[in-house]
Parts: C-alpha cells; sequence; structure tokens
C-alpha cells in the first residue's frame, strides 16, 4: 500500500470557509460574484474558479498525538523511515480515561519517500489496543521515543476522476483534505489518498494537485518535510 500525500502552508480560515460553503457558488465566498481575473492555477487571490469547483464532504475533526521511535539497529533520520504510536480523540472527548484517548490507537511503519514530486511512502499500519502497552514492548526492544507531534485534523472526503494509467478511461478516485493546526509548527493542508500499486502514483499525486488548485492552493509550494521533521527543525 502506498499513501500519495501533498502538503502545503496555508491559512486554513480561508480554506474552511471555501470547504464549507462547498463551492456551491463556484466563487468560494458565497456572493454570486463569479467574475475576476485568474492566475496560473486559473484562481485568483485564493479563490475558486467556477470551472474547478468541487463538493466536500466534512468527515469530522481529531486530536491526534503521534509519538516517534528511534531504532536501535539504525538511523531511520538516515533511511528517512519513521515509527510511531498515534493515538487519536475527538477534541471534546473525555481525556479522563486510561491512555488520554476515546479513539483509535495505531501503530504506522512509513518507508523511504518514493518520487521527487509529492510525500508518497510505502506504509505499514494496524490498530493497537493499548499504546502504553506497545509503548513498553518498544522500548524493552530498544526502541526510544524521539519526539511526539500533536495536532488538530479537521477533514473532509471529495471524489474526483482521475487517469487510469493503464487505460485511456478515468476512474473515481476519493482523497481526503486534511486542515492541521499544529502545534509549533503551523498550518497546512494536506491532500492524501491511498493506491495499491506503483503504476498508479502518477495519476494519484495529478488529483491531488488539482484539489489543492481547486482550494487555490499552490502544488509547487509543497513541502516534502514531516511534521516530525519541521518540529526538529523549528
Amino acid at each position: 500500500m502506498y499513501e500519495v500525500e501533498v502538503k502545503v502552508p496555508a491559512e486554513l480560515d480561508r480554506v474552511r470557509l471555501l470547504l464549507e460553503s462547498r463551492y456551491g457558488d463556484g466563487d468560494g465566498d458565497g456572493s454570486g460574484n463569479g467574475s475576476r481575473n485568474e492566475d496560473k492555477h486559473g484562481n485568483e487571490n485564493g479563490d475558486v474558479d467556477g470551472d474547478t469547483a468541487l463538493d466536500a464532504t466534512p468527515a469530522g475533526t481529531v486530536v491526534q498525538t503521534d509519538t516517534y521511535y528511534d531504532a536501535p539497529h539504525r538511523s531511520f533520520a538516515e533511511t528517512d523511515e519513521a515509527l510511531r504510536i498515534r493515538r487519536e480523540r475527538r477534541p471534546d472527548s473525555d481525556q479522563n480515561r486510561a491512555d488520554g484517548h476515546d479513539g483509535d490507537t495505531r501503530v504506522t511503519y512509513k518507508g523511504p519517500l518514493v518520487d521527487d514530486e509529492s510525500k508518497t511512502r510505502e506504509e505499514a499500519e494496524t490498530a493497537i489496543g493499548n499504546g502504553e502497552t506497545f509503548d513498553s514492548i518498544l522500548t524493552n526492544l530498544g526502541f526510544e521515543p524521539a519526539a511526539t507531534v500533536r495536532k488538530e485534523r479537521e477533514r473532509y472526503t471529495v471524489v474526483i476522476d482521475t487517469d487510469t494509467t493503464v487505460t485511456a478511461n478515468t476512474s473515481p478516485t476519493e482523497f481526503t483534505i486534511t486542515l492541521d493546526a499544529v502545534d509549533d509548527v503551523g498550518e497546512y493542508v494536506e491532500v492524501e489518498t491511498e493506491v495499491e500499486s506503483e503504476i498508479e502514483l502518477k495519476s494519484a499525486r495529478d488529483g491531488a494537485y488539482t484539489v489543492l488548485e481547486s482550494l487555490g492552493l499552490d502544488p509547487d509550494d509543497q513541502l516534502r518535510t514531516s511534521y516530525l521533521g519541521l518540529l526538529l527543525d523549528s
């Protein structure tokens, strides 16, 4: 499984306004005034052009706390890999429960970046019953916590047609749009999807670019550095 992800810095209030209006008027502000000059992506001052309007569906907001680990047998910083435990809860949840979380707890391995145009990686992830227990297993095996990244994530989903690459046809692909407010790092928008094989990577990446452009965001502004890397560099 490959996770295809494109991430750019963004003003979340502006992007949220566009998403919550569901692009209904084709101009992003609900005014019905669609007349404007277009930039190279068909937008002016970040407004959405009617020709690129998408219909996004809210998918909820969560708070994620990601603990990353260093390995005893190699340097993940040098190999561009990552191992983390992610604890997730709703913003309004009761934090007095065991582990402080009421949602999913998952362990994830991320492999090195596989291209030069996005944050696409091979990824393996599974749910675990108790984060503290799994942390104990890792530390007893020599893995040490390196850093913790906390963020509030507001998600939307959108389905667009993407090229299948194998044929001349297109197929509907679901993308997740995530508005991230990351502690000590800043505000970003991620667009991502998952594909099974390398042959699907280009069409998925092009689809992610299309979604970004429909939000008035420029794929050329993307950052391929992880939130962990941005935090460690701050």
